[in-house]
């Protein structure tokens, strides 16, 4: 397949036809409806407006699932959101799974979209595991409140962004949590190149081979061992060489 095909600069598209209920219902990966999901949302999201709900799931995601690229197997019941949450741990794509999962779980519609960023910021041991500065299919969640599509990003935890020097992505709930273009110190840090599309469930099986095509040697790893490693001590000793 030629993945460079499926890009677009609108990130809107809705690439596998789902319709508005889909958004509200349990999926195979984010599934909803399971009870640690249940009972972790519920708890969480507590009482108040969608927006107030919305926005402590976001935080309880971000800062309190690690981001870590190297410890997901490329196998489907590590993307299950309920296999995220319970590892406490999880990159973009599976971290973005979650927070959908928690929203519908109490009742906001989410889905999740992906978009190829080229991260300035990344360590040397993933860039040369991805042969490459570009993060394909980075994933991200789309939240509907007040009757709109707004995106948030939970996947770099404070503890990290602080490490690498950056700047928390925080979110408002009004408007779009996406990676900042520049660093604390003014450095490059993320930019955005284009959309893969708005999903009711993550595309588990084109990530995969879209994965294959792009990272054939960082893949090959995910599916034959746990890669291992610290990602946030990584960024950490990097940074304080610069």
């Amino acid at each position: 397949m030629d993945y460079d095909s499926l890009r677009t600069d609108r990130d809107d598209v809705v690439r596998d036809g789902a319709d508005a209920t889909a958004y509200l219902q349990p999926a195979a990966l984010i599934d909803s409806d399971h009870p640690r999901i249940v009972a972790y949302a519920r708890q969480v999201a507590g009482t108040g407006t969608d927006r107030e709900k919305a926005l402590r799931l976001y935080y309880a995601v971000r800062d309190g699932l690690r981001y870590d690229p190297y410890n997901t197997p490329m196998k489907r019941e590590a993307y299950r959101a309920s296999t995220t949450l319970g590892a406490g741990h999880g990159y973009c794509v599976n971290k973005a799974g979650l927070m959908a999962a928690v929203c519908r779980a109490v009742g906001l519609p989410a889905r999740v979209g992906y978009a190829d960023v080229r991260n300035h910021m990344t360590t040397k041991r993933l860039s040369d595991l991805m042969g490459c500065d570009v993060f394909y299919y980075h994933g991200y969640t789309e939240v509907r409140l007040d009757g709109h599509w707004v995106k948030a990003t939970p996947a770099f935890n404070k503890e990290l962004t602080d490490r690498f020097g950056l700047k928390p992505l925080d979110w408002d709930g009004e408007s779009d949590s996406i990676y900042h273009p520049f660093d604390l110190s003014g450095r490059r840090h993320m930019e955005y190149l284009a959309y893969r599309g708005v999903f009711a469930d993550i595309p588990f099986d084109e990530i995969r081979a879209a994965f294959r095509h792009y990272y054939p040697r960082m893949t090959r790893a995910q599916e034959e061992m746990p890669l291992g490693g610290d990602f946030g001590a990584e960024g950490a000793e990097e940074a304080s060489r610069s």
